[in-house]
This record gives C-alpha cells, structure tokens and sequence, in this order.
C-alpha cells in the first residue's frame, strides 16, 4: 500500500468512528419507567437532585456531562 491509500483508509475509519460514536452519544433513553425508578433509588444517597436527574429522559451524552459535573464539582463523594 503506498502511503496515500494508508492516509485515505486511516482517515475514512476515524470519520467511521466519530459517526457511530454520535449515534451512540445521543441515542435516545430506553430505560423503562421501572429502571429510571431504580435507578432514582440507587442515586438518593448521593441527594435528592441526583436522584430526580435518573427520572429524566436523558441521552448517554447528557449522563455522561451529568456525571462529569458531579466528578469535578469539588465535593468529597
């Protein structure tokens, strides 16, 4: 393979990538209202906003940011 059909597959598997990992990212949720209840329960430890964010529809990306706010917001847990 000369180096230009590398560059070209390389850069056509990343734009690949990026798609699907888009799709996946906002891909609606498909908890059932039992599962988000769930969910809700496992999280009141960790507080009353927590635990009503779980009953949400939320994408994978928007819990993904939820969680990573909650990581960095600077409290002990």
């Amino acid at each position: 393979m000369s180096n230009n059909t590398k560059t070209i597959t390389i850069v056509f598997a990343v734009a690949i990538v990026a798609i699907v990992g888009i799709f996946v990212l906002n891909a609606p949720d498909r908890r059932s209202t039992g599962d988000k209840i769930g969910d809700a329960i496992e999280r009141l430890d960790e507080g009353v906003d927590d635990a009503a964010r779980e009953l949400e529809n939320r994408t994978p990306a928007e819990r993904i940011q939820d969680e990573l706010n909650d990581a960095t917001d600077g409290s002990p847990e």
